[in-house]
C-alpha cells in the first residue's frame, strides 16, 4: 500500500436557492487539491497551504490565505481527518498539504472542498477504506469549524457529484437531467459565512415559509422528471435570498441579466457573493455568463464566470 495519496474536490452551489442548508451541486473547472501523507504518529499535522488562483485574484487570495489556521484542530481538513482518526481508533496519523483552487470567502464551497479533498485522499490510505456515505459525518465536522454549523450542502456533492440531498444524518444523489447547466459568477467580493447566517436570525412568518415549501416541493418534483417549466417555477428563494442579496453590491442587476438571457433561475451561491444560474443548455449558459460578468461591473466589482454542467464530477483521486 502506498503511504501518500492526492484528491481534488470540486467547488459547488450550496443551497441551489431555494434548498437552504439542505442542496447543492457540484461544479466543474474549480477545485481544491489535498496531498495526504501516513505517518507513524497518530496525530494530523498541516504541513503546507499554498493558492493556485489566477493572477487577479492573487492579491486577495494571498491575504485570505494567510487567515487559514495551519492548526488542525481549527481547520477545516485538518478537523475532517482527526474525526476520521478518532472514530476509526486508527494507530497511525496524517500529514497534510492543500491547494486552495477555490476563491476563499466566495460561496463556492472551499471550505467544505478542503475537507473532502483531504477525506478522500485519506481513506485510500486506510487498510479498509470506507464508501462515500462512511466519509459524510467526518466532512460535516470540518465543514462546522468555518461555518459555525453542520450542515452538508455543500459537502455531500462533492463526494457524490451532481445534485444531492443533505441532511444531518445522510446523503442522497438526485436525479437530474444532463443537459442542466450552470453559470456561476464570482465577484472580486469576500463575504464571510459567519457574517452571511447572521442576518437570518429574525424568524419568519408562516405563509412565508408555506409559499418557500411550494417553491422547493415544485423545483424537486422538476429534476426528478427532468421538467423545465417546474424547476424554474421553483427556482425561488423566498426566504434567504431577500436577507442576503443587500450583503453583495449588484445582485439584483446579475440576478437580472440572467433572466433576461433565459435563465430558469438565479440565485446566491451559498452564502454569496457568487451568483448562479441554472440554464436548459449549455450555449444558453455560455451566452448569459458575460453579461452576468458585465453586470457585476456596472456596479463596479470585477468578476468572473464559470459554465458547468449541474451533473458535474465528484471529488476523486489524482495520479501521483
Amino acid at each position: 500500500m502506498s503511504d501518500i495519496a492526492r484528491a481534488f474536490a470540486p467547488a459547488s452551489v450550496g443551497n441551489i436557492g431555494v434548498g437552504f442548508d439542505l442542496l447543492g451541486h457540484a461544479i466543474d473547472g474549480l477545485r481544491d487539491i489535498a496531498t495526504v501523507r501516513r505517518i507513524d504518529e497518530p496525530s494530523v499535522r498541516i504541513a503546507a497551504i499554498d493558492c493556485d488562483l489566477p493572477d487577479g485574484e492573487s492579491a486577495s487570495a494571498a491575504a485570505a490565505l494567510a487567515a487559514i489556521p495551519h492548526e488542525s484542530e481549527r481547520n477545516t481538513a485538518g478537523k475532517a481527518l482527526l474525526a476520521l482518526r478518532q472514530a476509526l481508533a486508527l494507530p497511525f496519523g496524517f500529514e497534510l498539504e492543500l491547494v486552495k483552487g477555490i476563491p476563499l470567502g466566495s460561496g463556492l464551497g472551499g471550505s467544505a472542498a478542503s475537507c473532502v479533498a483531504a477525506l478522500v485522499a485519506a481513506n485510500a490510505l486506510l487498510d479498509a477504506p470506507l464508501a462515500r456515505e462512511g466519509l459524510y459525518p467526518f466532512a460535516l465536522a470540518g465543514e462546522a469549524v468555518a461555518s459555525g454549523s453542520r450542515h452538508g450542502d455543500n459537502v455531500a456533492p462533492m463526494l457524490l457529484g451532481g445534485v444531492a440531498l443533505a441532511t444531518p444524518t445522510r446523503m442522497l444523489k438526485l436525479q437530474a437531467p444532463d443537459w442542466l447547466h450552470a453559470v456561476v459568477v464570482h465577484p472580486d467580493q469576500v463575504l464571510e459565512t459567519r457574517r452571511a447566517r447572521a442576518v437570518l436570525g429574525d424568524p419568519y412568518g408562516l405563509p412565508q415559509v408555506v409559499a418557500h415549501c411550494t417553491n422547493l416541493a415544485l423545483f424537486l418534483t422538476g429534476l426528478q422528471r427532468g421538467d423545465a417549466e417546474l424547476i424554474g417555477a421553483g427556482l425561488r428563494d423566498l426566504l434567504v435570498e431577500p436577507r442576503r442579496a443587500p450583503l453583495i453590491a449588484g445582485f439584483a442587476r446579475v440576478q437580472a441579466a440572467a433572466l433576461d438571457h433565459g435563465a430558469l433561475g438565479a440565485s446566491i451561491s451559498g452564502a454569496g457573493p457568487s451568483v448562479f444560474a441554472w440554464f436548459v443548455a449549455k450555449a444558453m449558459a455560455e451566452s448569459a455568463a458575460p453579461a452576468m460578468c458585465a453586470a457585476f461591473g456596472e456596479a463596479g466589482v470585477a468578476a468572473r464566470a464559470c459554465v458547468s454542467p449541474v451533473n458535474a464530477a465528484r471529488a476523486d483521486l489524482l495520479p501521483d
